[in-house]
């Protein structure tokens, strides 16, 4: 296996899929004060869903990938939201009440972003 596909996959996977977490977390600390609860993640799916969707479109605008690559950022994505959610949020504030209806909607969205890309490009290179 080629050392820059490796490379390349653990930087999609990993890198981006901290960072994209971590601009909604640091903007969840930030609104925290302002915002009610029960509408403060909804206003983060609104904001971070195009944002989210930019970023990946411009990191795999330029790259022919299979299909399951694609899904395989998808995977990894949502594992680390879930994994860094329950660290840092459920477990670091004790929050009890912290999966409703907004954070599955987050999961969902932040699952299907890559694999809505790839299946654009898919189809883009089918035509």
């Amino acid at each position: 296996m080629d050392n820059e596909f490796v490379k390349t996959k653990l930087i999609d996977s990993f890198v981006f899929g901290i960072f994209i977490w971590l601009i909604g977390y640091i903007a969840s600390m930030i609104l925290f004060p302002f915002v009610p609860n029960n509408l403060l993640g909804w206003i983060l799916c609104i904001i971070f869903t195009p944002i989210t969707y930019l970023i990946a479109y411009l990191r795999f605008k330029n790259r022919k990938q299979p299909m399951k690559c694609y899904i395989g950022v998808a995977v990894f994505w949502t594992v680390i939201a879930i994994t860094f959610d329950y660290l840092f949020i459920v477990q670091l504030f004790n929050v009890s009440n912290y999966y409703k209806s907004d954070v599955f909607v987050y999961y969902a969205i932040t699952f299907l972003i890559p694999i809505i890309i790839g299946l654009s490009k898919r189809n883009k290179t089918n035509k």
